[in-house]
């Protein structure tokens, strides 16, 4: 038997969790190093999966089966397509810079105060999410999926309730108060959406007789597996609901203002940039795959909302005076163009909505990365607290630009070639949403543009005259991201040969070709 690479990628900081919890209390900054040692043995084993992946070969490669529920049809099983492998790298690459930007989030408050922030735990949970997303990524059986899909609600809610932003105004009992309120609303509404999944996870094993993704599909393929049409459409939204809400889509969004806001930075990345990602994927891996003609049924209403979500995302973070929720509603806006992507059903739209995903990964944490080593310095959230920072940190505010210019899709940069990629791809088949969908383009400028002004340039203000600039443990968590960001703008191939073959297969799911050039190429 071949090495289980994909279980022990998931393993791995699932052990690693357990073990930093375990370090006594005195020696936190043994757990940290624990902690960061296993996210970058994880990443190890990521790169063996991504090297050891074949982009033209079998859909599902690495894949592993075991018996698990024999009665009720439930195996473990695990395998990943070009999809999967781009995510579970991307989550792998991100944890160790996410522990590395916390290394203090979670240490003891300030001298003379009696509390005390358990910083085993802190590092602990982000390990546990790891392995749960990862898992994820890479689960075959529809049971097993839902399983992780649902247990990673856990750890996030302790990571937004007992962890949450220092940088809080009004008094500590409002900032518990509203860490508290931000973390049962992320809880309630992922774990509704959950509910309802899982009575279609029930209802697809009535009709399938088994949870294996790739059985049932192959039964739909060949017509051995012939759901009626109501049924088919009902299963379907029961997937599709729970999977909008982690997107997040409008207008099922409204938790994650509340959660990137009160969050540390590091775990408002853990949560836009890993684990919202589930929901898009398991869009294209379940959604479409399980439920093709659902999907093309559901496809005009979908693109409406995912339009919605460009465009009133982009407005609300025009008018956000505190950083995180700017940035949150930037996100929003952002996964409007994966969604639509997706849904677009062209291989360019879904390669770029793919893409997209990694893309933003990297943005998003590089910008909200450094927003958090600005907040932390200055200790507010609120644009018009700072000013004309890039005279005292100049290189914090180059940063802080580059990851603003991602976000705005700026050519060179990574995700421009992604949302190229969607609104081409949009465009083909759907032409007025792809027109209109360019206004979130715009409003991203606008957005990002001012944020920079008012933070970064102008007059010095007295509070932000002493600001240190990046220290050295901050630099090594912000420039290989900005390194990426430049890599991937110019040259996405090596991220494209990966995925394309995937979206190839989910394009046949679906049965869709792209539509033909309205006007054919001179011959």
């Amino acid at each position: 038997m071949s090495f289980p690479l994909l279980t022990a990628t998931a393993v791995l900081p699932a052990i690693g969790a357990i073990a930093t919890a375990a370090v006594p209390a005195a020696r936190r900054t043994a757990a940290k190093w624990l902690a960061l040692l296993v996210s970058i043995a994880t990443l190890a084993l990521a790169i063996a999966v991504l090297v050891r992946f074949d982009p033209d070969g079998a859909r599902y490669q690495l894949t592993e089966s075991h018996a698990w529920i024999a009665d009720f049809g439930v195996r473990y099983e695990l395998g990943v397509d070009g999809i999967g492998v781009a995510l579970l790298a991307l989550t792998a690459l991100l944890i160790p810079f996410i522990i590395l930007a916390g290394w203090h989030d979670a240490d003891p408050l300030e001298t003379g105060s009696r509390r005390w922030r358990p910083t085993q735990g802190f590092f602990a949970l982000i390990l546990a999410v790891e392995a749960m997303v990862i898992i994820s990524f890479e689960a075959t059986d529809v049971f097993l999926f839902y399983i992780f899909f649902e247990a990673m609600l856990i750890p996030m809610y302790f990571l937004i309730g007992g962890f949450g932003d220092r940088a809080h105004a009004g008094s500590d009992e409002n900032a518990a108060a509203q860490r508290s309120y931000a973390a049962v609303k992320f809880l309630l509404y992922n774990l509704v959406g959950g509910l309802i999944m899982l009575a279609a996870v029930i209802g697809l094993y009535v009709v399938a007789g088994n949870f294996s993704l790739q059985e049932i599909a192959e039964a739909r393929a060949n017509g051995t597996l012939d759901m009626a049409t109501n049924t088919e459409r009902w299963l379907f939204l029961g997937f599709f609901f729970a999977f909008a809400v982690k997107a997040p889509l409008w207008p099922l969004h409204t938790w994650l203002p509340n959660a990137m806001g009160e969050a540390t930075a590091p775990v408002a990345v853990l949560i836009t940039a890993v684990v919202d990602k589930v929901g898009t994927f398991a869009m294209l891996r379940f959604c479409l795959q399980l439920f093709p003609e659902a999907s093309k049924w559901a496809t005009p209403a979908i693109l409406v909302l995912a339009l919605i979500s460009i465009v009133y995302g982009a407005l609300l973070a025009v008018g956000q005076r505190d950083i995180k929720r700017l940035v949150a509603y930037a996100s929003i806006s952002h996964f409007g163009f994966i969604i639509m992507g997706i849904f677009a059903m062209t291989a360019q739209g879904q390669s770029g909505a793919t893409l997209y995903m990694v893309n933003h990964g990297i943005s998003t944490a590089a910008l909200m990365l450094v927003a958090g080593f600005l907040i932390s310095r200055r200790g507010s959230r609120l644009i018009a607290d700072y000013g004309g920072v890039q005279k005292v940190a100049p290189v914090l505010a180059g940063t802080f630009l580059i990851g603003g210019l991602a976000t705005l899709s700026l050519p060179g940069l990574a995700p421009f070639v992604s949302e190229f990629l969607v609104l081409v791809g949009t465009f083909a088949r759907y032409p007025v949403i792809g027109i209109i969908a360019t206004f979130g383009i715009v409003l991203a400028a606008l957005y990002t543009l001012v944020l920079y002004q008012r933070t970064m340039t102008g007059p010095v203000k007295p509070e932000v005259s002493a600001m240190p600039d990046l220290r050295m443990r901050e630099l090594v968590v912000v420039a290989p991201l900005v390194v990426l960001l430049i890599f991937l703008g110019v040259y996405p191939k090596p991220v494209t040969d990966i995925v394309n073959p995937a979206v190839k297969s989910t394009m046949s799911d679906v049965h869709k070709k792209d539509p033909k050039p309205a006007v054919e190429a001179a011959k």
